[in-house]
């Protein structure tokens, strides 16, 4: 073998050396390896620390934003009930404005159907009376403007919404629970009844 031909052999030194070297190097790529892992898990903890974070919080806003909005409805309910309670009081209060007056001229219609009612002999009498009417009418023209309408229910069925029964009496030509006379005249105003009828009612 010539000296060309020949090839350096390696000392065991130098390859223990070499091995160590290597194995430093391996284990350097492991822990950089190893820690570019912890890092990327600590990051990935991190990032799905924060979005929880920021779930848990926006679904306390969103809660609070819930609540809110409830309120809001529940306030907003309230006024509207507020509202139309304050219109029907309203519009109660106008249609009905002229109950009290009514009611207290009640009494003084049924004088003037009493006064009405009577036989008048002397002219001066029946002049009298004729006046009477005239302002009878014309008070009665007034109530009706009003809404007043009167409840005279002879010959229909006794309803104690609108009649005030005072008397019963057995009879042939009606049957049982009509109203067989009016002994004094109801009224209402729109609809509602102011005095009902005092009737005399079959059984």
């Amino acid at each position: 073998m010539t000296e060309e031909n020949k090839q350096p052999v390696e000392q065991p030194e130098e390859v223990e050396v070499e091995l160590e070297t290597k194995d430093a190097e391996q284990a350097v790529e492991q822990t950089e390896e190893v820690e570019v892992e912890l890092e990327t898990k600590d990051a990935e903890q991190a990032e799905t620390s924060e979005e929880v974070q920021e779930l848990s919080e926006i679904e306390e806003l969103q809660a609070k934003l819930d609540e809110q909005e409830n309120s809001y409805l529940r306030l907003r309910a309230d006024f509207d009930n507020y509202r139309r309670r304050v219109q029907r009081d309203t519009e109660a209060a106008s249609k009905f404005r002229a109950q009290s007056l009514v009611t207290e001229l009640l009494p003084v219609l049924d004088n003037f159907e009493r006064a009405l009612e009577s036989k008048p002999q002397s002219e001066d009498a029946k002049t009298l009376l004729t006046g009477v009417e005239m302002v009878y009418r014309t008070l009665k023209q007034a109530l009706s403007n009003e809404g007043v309408e009167e409840i005279v229910p002879t010959g229909e069925a006794f309803d104690p919404n609108f009649h005030q029964a005072v008397m019963k009496e057995p009879s042939e030509e009606f049957e049982s629970g009509i109203v067989i006379q009016t002994l004094q005249k109801g009224y209402q105003l729109k609809d509602r009844v102011i005095r009902p009828a005092m009737v005399k009612v079959s059984e």
